[in-house]
């Protein structure tokens, strides 16, 4: 039997309006926990007035929940060049990954006026590191894609997997080699650029 396109149209729209409702509430969740984590606890008043105008911004962020999370997980993934701040974005985004735009958006303080791809675009570009390198350079960005690419980054899809195989043992295999994948190719990419010269 040749195929519907009218049928095969309305599952598309029906599965595709599912998606969107289920990934903005997600998404919506996710951002809304992490301006809370990257705003409380407040930088203390001594500490806000000693700080450079310029400094103020990243030393709230530092001090809040997500900055000392972020901190905390730091040496795990420095040698892929990702920073305490690109990690509070791969850390919310295992829940899904659609949230890393969003997460970045909230921890380098893209502005309302700023919205969008390029708000965000010029945010990253202005980010450095404390030698004054650029943060984003061109290592760093394609380890982030690579690691992305690879890693199993989705609580939805380790759901599935454990209902489908009815254990969570797979699903537990399933999530372990792909972050390991992940981590290992994303450490040669960022490693290897950097060997070469690039960025």
């Amino acid at each position: 039997k040749r195929p519907s396109l009218r049928t095969a149209l309305l599952a598309a729209a029906d599965r595709g309006a599912v998606f969107l409702r289920k990934a903005g509430t997600v998404i919506l969740l996710l951002s809304t926990a992490m301006w809370g984590l990257s705003t409380y606890p407040k930088l203390p008043e001594t500490r806000l007035r000693e700080a450079a105008p310029e400094q103020v911004g990243a030393q709230r962020l530092e001090y809040a929940l997500a900055g000392r999370l972020g901190k905390v997980v730091e040496p795990v993934f420095r040698p892929l060049g990702f920073d305490w701040r690109i990690d509070i974005g791969v850390l919310s985004s295992f829940a899904a990954r659609e949230t890393l735009v969003s997460t970045l958006s909230v921890v380098f303080a893209v502005g309302e006026g700023e919205a969008g791809p390029a708000g965000l675009r010029d945010a990253l570009r202005a980010q450095t590191r404390p030698d004054g390198t650029p943060l984003f350079g061109v290592p760093t960005a394609c380890a982030l894609l690579v690691f992305f690419a690879l890693a199993m980054q989705c609580l939805a899809t380790l759901a599935v997997t454990r209902r489908e195989t009815g254990s969570w043992r797979v699903a537990s295999l399933q999530f372990a080699y792909m972050t390991a994948l992940a981590y290992v190719s994303a450490l040669v990419t960022y490693q290897g650029l950097r060997w070469l010269g690039i960025g």
